[in-house]
């Protein structure tokens, strides 16, 4: 008991000091933050965005790739995720794949039969594809409905350095391509013609300025800062509204249905069940949702924490491990994990988040999101 009460002594004098090191943090609040299941029976499950949900998704994805693997092979199979379009046409013998963090589309084919034609196709599609989500199945070889302002409109220029937009230009740069930068490889004993096309330095913010709208509406309407929103969009999408990933997320700031979703339809939009796929697919839907459920964080899972630096970092990291993995990060029991969390300035909780949560993913996630939300404020996002 004496020991005890030094120890909280000194952490007092040092915080007052304003000078505690991660060092000092680390070795006299409680044992290394290190979780203990001392008080386990204590703490009640708080919701996490990102419980995992792939029973229905784990379905489909195995039908898809099945199929994907008779033409391409088993070594060469290309699924969307939250940061890369991937598109198949014509009965799966060729596909698209816009991959977002690294600039580059690439779009080929394995057709046996005319395949400078099913590539001329794929690569008219493809800089075609609509703006809107709803009508592109991820998960199919249906045939793409054009209309509308194209998805990467200013994203991909053509060989004199103008956008896309019209059926015709998109047709002469397809012959283009083909005729000036056309490659060929094996796949799968078979061979694959395809080309390469950079995008545009400035691509993701050109997609986010798309949303500038949206992110202001859900800010102003919830609360919470434009710049977070940005920093979390980016991180979990890219800026791709098409993004879908393993936890069965969706669409720009990849919200699970089952987790996220169901709670804001519950708590806030008053509404039964949850959010089908196709309304997080509405960059609208989605980010006002994304955004709803950091209200819930805020208002509600985490309204303890008293300094709002150190409440952000909680949201944020909580966003991808759930209320419960911050509070973990500290103690099993729910109170005293608050009540150390408030003992702390905010660079000691952030140290503590991205050093000692128990899950890694989440530990990277909030150092990415304020990275990028730095980003944002420089003028760099």
């Amino acid at each position: 008991m004496q020991h005890k009460t030094k120890s909280v002594f000194l952490l007092a004098v040092t915080l007052i000091a304003g000078g505690c090191s991660r060092e000092t943090v680390q070795k006299m609040y409680d044992v290394d933050f290190k979780p203990t299941n001392r008080f386990a029976k204590n703490l009640a499950s708080l919701p996490g965005q990102f419980q995992k949900d792939t029973k229905a998704l784990d379905a489909l994805i195995q039908s898809f790739t099945g199929k994907v693997e008779k033409r391409w092979g088993s070594k060469n199979v290309k699924i969307a995720g939250k940061t890369n379009y991937v598109k198949y046409i014509d009965d799966y013998s060729s596909r698209a794949d816009v991959n977002f963090d690294q600039g580059k589309v690439v779009i080929e084919t394995v057709s046996s039969t005319e395949p400078l034609s099913h590539l001329k196709k794929a690569i008219v599609t493809t800089l075609l594809t609509p703006d809107d989500p709803k009508h592109v199945d991820l998960f199919s070889a249906k045939k793409v409905a054009i209309n509308g302002k194209p998805f990467l409109y200013r994203q991909i220029l053509d060989q004199d350095n103008k956008p896309i937009e019209w059926s015709w230009r998109a047709n002469r740069f397809a012959d283009y391509l083909i005729q000036h930068q056309l490659k060929v490889k094996q796949v799968n004993f078979r061979k694959s013609y395809y080309v390469e096309i950079p995008m545009v330095e400035n691509q993701v913010e050109i997609r986010s300025y798309k949303y500038a709208s949206l992110i202001r509406k859900a800010s102003r309407q919830y609360g919470i800062p434009e710049d977070l929103i940005y920093a979390i969009i980016k991180t979990e999408s890219s800026f791709n509204p098409y993004a879908v990933s393993w936890a069965n997320a969706y669409g720009l700031m990849q919200v699970v249905p089952k987790t996220a979703g169901k709670d804001v339809f519950s708590k806030i939009k008053k509404r039964s069940g949850q959010p089908s796929p196709a309304y997080l697919y509405n960059p609208e839907n989605n980010i006002d949702t994304g955004t709803a459920y950091f209200y819930l964080l805020k208002n509600n899972y985490l309204n303890t924490i008293k300094n709002p630096t150190s409440l952000q970092y909680s949201m944020i990291s909580a966003y991808n491990g759930g209320a419960g993995g911050v509070l973990n990060t500290f103690s099993k029991d729910r109170q005293y994990a608050f009540k150390k969390i408030n003992n702390l300035q905010p660079n000691q909780l952030y140290w503590a988040l991205t050093n000692k949560h128990p899950n890694k993913e989440s530990r990277r996630y909030l150092q990415k999101v304020k990275n990028y939300k730095d980003q944002f404020n420089a003028g760099k996002l």
